[in-house]
């Protein structure tokens, strides 16, 4: 693959045709168009950690011959401090990528990024037997290439480096299966994003099979074609030590009876835009992290006493849940819904609470209403969008105001607060009036005396 292209243009034998441009703030450099015309270009990459190539033709060098290195080159190798290279807008025959990939064993490139690539035809991967390259993080997004069932002996002579793997990201590629044999090669794998692909409910159930993937932690299944909840947990069930798994923006329905436990491990659940008009359950036992925005949610009745995070925004909601389900919780979020007044009273129990964010609300500015969000505000709590996001709906003479202009002083908010004393103090003098009448009739032996 492009990899022949870095190790060919670090070496000498391939140029840059145009110019690199390194950016010594971030230690970046971007090279265009490879070509062998020019190798001036790419001297000033050498000192950068992250190196991107953008452009160019591989086939031609599908013959060129591939011996091994000298002790001075591979020298200059290692003392590289490039950690991370990109390969962009390639079409990379397979063939060449397999006959120079082992060359990384000699750097210390950590993060190995393939961005609008098309692998063509298959590359005989037996010279990467027993092989280890440096390489913890490798990332595909929009690529093209052979199927990935029936490359399960490709994948064996590549293990030696894979089971060591620590992050897989494969986004926007139209994978649609993820053999079970695969699965079972990445020994250490602790993050897997197949985000914006074509997976179904079917093909999950393989590609978590017994023995595949048992460190992973973090799954993202963000964007596919799963619809059954009941289904995607029945998959990852075996995923002993997964806990963050993001399943937004699928379309998921709930199922008639779904008895299906989640990892007890699992600690962050991402259900966002999954079109849901309920909060599906079960849900992990476990669970700290919840997020249900962008749904269709008009009502919120779950109890989860581990939960710190919850968020809401952009539903139906025409009321805040009953916070006294989650003792814990630490951040709230309930941007964009339909509600009139948060629950000051619960708010102000929860002694954890350091995160609440209710913009874009059509807030009812009584006295409680504002009172409440202004005391709020008055925490620190309240985070972005305050005080601009925050306006009234009714009654209609704030209508359009601002929250934090709501005059909510006693006398305004609570008139009977002040009433109430002027009136007893008037009931008393009342009273100590007409004894002193009383007593002043002929025939009473003690007179009031003046007030």
């Amino acid at each position: 693959m492009t990899v022949a292209v870095l190790l060919l243009l670090g070496l000498g034998l391939l140029e840059a045709e145009g110019r690199c441009f390194f950016n010594r703030t971030t230690e970046h450099c971007a090279c265009y168009n490879l070509t062998q015309e020019s190798v001036h270009s790419i001297v000033q990459c050498l000192a950068a950690s992250v190196v991107e190539f953008r452009g160019g033709e591989l086939e031609r060098y599908i013959a060129f011959p591939i011996s091994d290195l000298d002790p001075s080159t591979i020298e200059m190798l290692g003392s590289l401090i490039i950690r991370k290279i990109i390969f962009g807008d390639f079409l990379v025959p397979e063939i060449l990528l397999a006959r120079v990939l082992r060359f990384f064993s000699y750097t210390q490139v950590e993060e190995l990024v393939f961005e609008s690539c098309i692998f063509k035809g298959r590359g005989n991967w037996d010279e990467m037997a027993d092989q280890h390259l440096p390489i913890v993080s490798l990332r595909f997004h929009n690529v093209t290439s052979a199927p990935l069932a029936g490359r399960e002996q490709d994948f064996s002579s590549l293990s030696s480096w894979l089971e060591t793997l620590q992050e897989l990201a494969v986004t926007g590629s139209h994978v649609t299966s993820l053999p079970c044999g695969i699965g079972r090669v990445f020994r250490a794998l602790r993050s897997l994003d197949v985000a914006q692909n074509s997976l179904g409910d079917e093909s999950l159930m393989p590609a978590f099979c017994k023995g595949a993937f048992p460190q992973l932690q973090v799954l993202s299944l963000r964007r596919n074609n799963l619809t059954s909840y009941h289904s995607v947990c029945e998959s990852v069930q075996l995923l002993r030590e997964l806990q963050q798994l993001d399943l937004s923006q699928n379309k998921l329905l709930a199922d008639a009876s779904s008895s299906c436990q989640w990892p007890v491990s699992l600690r962050i659940f991402n259900l966002s835009d999954a079109g849901l008009d309920e909060v599906l359950t079960p849900l992990p036992p476990s669970l700290e992290v919840l997020d249900v925005s962008r749904n269709h949610l008009r009502a919120v009745d779950i109890s989860l006493s581990s939960l710190k995070k919850l968020f809401l925004s952009q539903n139906l909601l025409r009321a805040a849940p009953s916070l006294r389900n989650y003792p814990l919780l630490d951040t709230l979020h309930l941007d964009n819904n339909s509600i009139t007044e948060l629950p000051w009273d619960e708010l102000e129990l929860l002694g954890h609470l350091r995160d609440v964010a209710a913009a874009g609300n059509p807030y009812n500015c009584s006295c409680s209403g504002a009172g409440g969000l202004q005391a709020l505000a008055g925490t620190g709590y309240l985070g972005q969008g305050w005080p601009q996001g925050y306006t009234c709906h009714s009654p209609p003479r704030y209508q359009g105001r601002l929250v934090k202009d709501v005059p909510v002083s006693v006398l305004q908010c609570n008139s009977a607060a002040v009433i109430a004393p002027v009136c007893i103090a008037l009931a008393l003098l009342g009273v100590a009036g007409a004894v002193c009448l009383l007593r002043s009739r002929p025939g009473l032996t003690r007179p009031c005396r003046r007030l």
